[in-house]
């Protein structure tokens, strides 16, 4: 059995929202997997369904831009939230963004690419910013896409200057008609998909893992209801389809009218541009998602630098 430290409750509580006993009782009964303790709560309907694993933490920006059939998103995280209203750091992430774009969202190619007006590579402008921004700074993360025959709609929500903000949102629309307002109709989707937040475009390309192991969530919570098992079958076939229409584009209700499903908006659009429209791709980048920050406590830090003087 595995030991349950006060660390493993409290990141449990974290990740769950559930109560301290709770957790206790979850990691005791999972042998100290956080993970499955989360799927254990979650049966028991002691943990809201919804609740994201990991806490959203690093500062910086991420950025977005398109060169005609081409985009890129960018991530570079700072120290602090301060260093993203630095305009010499902003010029970086715009740069850094853009030269995403010819590096296909491979790091260690952007991170060797010229930068532009310097004589330097972007790793070495990265470590000269560090030595003159006064923070240390890096890029997480870029990704590219691309259209044939199409469209490249982007969206920052509340950009801090153009294409750089907190949430960026790239969103490929290929279309085997014309593309005549194709960018209105991107924009919106995209408007979307920082709101609505999807795993994947469809069902076919939802991780298999993900599937299953809400399956077995949702089978695990109908077994406790104690109804036979024809019953629970159909009611985890139910809960299944909602969870498609919760996490896959094309089955979420449209955030803009809050009526239509993503895949008619798509339907009407391509009525009007004389062919099929579908999206072939999507990245959605939320600042610091997914990486835990260091909790700073300053009341210490204060009586620490006091005690010291």
């Amino acid at each position: 059995m595995a030991e349950i430290t006060a660390a493993l409750v409290k990141e449990l509580r974290e990740k769950s929202g559930a109560g301290m006993m709770d957790c206790k009782k979850a990691l005791t009964e999972n042998n100290g997997d956080v993970e499955a303790a989360v799927d254990w709560l979650r049966t028991k309907g002691l943990a809201a369904a919804a609740k994201k694993a990991g806490r959203v933490a690093a500062e910086g920006l991420v950025g977005v831009t398109v060169d005609g059939n081409k985009g890129a998103v960018a991530e570079v995280n700072a120290e602090t939230d301060f260093v993203s209203r630095n305009e010499s750091f902003q010029e970086i992430v715009n740069n850094v963004t853009k030269l995403s774009i010819d590096a296909g969202g491979d790091i260690d190619q952007l991170n060797a690419a010229d930068y532009p007006g310097t004589g330097r590579t972007v790793a070495e402008e990265i470590t000269h910013a560090i030595s003159t921004i006064g923070e240390n700074m890096n890029i997480r993360r870029a990704q590219t896409l691309s259209v044939s025959n199409g469209v490249l709609a982007q969206y920052v929500h509340n950009a801090l200057v153009p294409g750089l903000g907190k949430i960026a949102v790239l969103v490929a629309l290929e279309s085997t008609g014309g593309t005549d307002g194709l960018e209105a109709v991107g924009k919106q989707i995209a408007m979307h998909v920082a709101a609505a937040r999807p795993q994947s475009v469809s069902t076919d390309d939802l991780d298999p893992e993900a599937i299953e192991r809400e399956r077995q969530v949702l089978v695990d919570q109908a077994k406790e209801s104690g109804r036979p098992e024809n019953i629970i079958e159909k009611m985890v076939e139910g809960r299944i389809r909602k969870f498609y229409e919760e996490v896959c584009l094309l089955e979420q209700t449209f955030v803009i009218d809050g009526e239509s499903k993503v895949f008619k908006v798509l339907e009407d659009a391509g009525k009007a541009a004389g062919g099929d429209v579908t999206i072939t791709g999507f990245a959605l980048y939320v600042l610091g998602e997914g990486i835990e920050k260091k909790e700073e406590d300053f009341a210490a830090e204060v009586a620490a630098v006091a005690g010291g003087n």
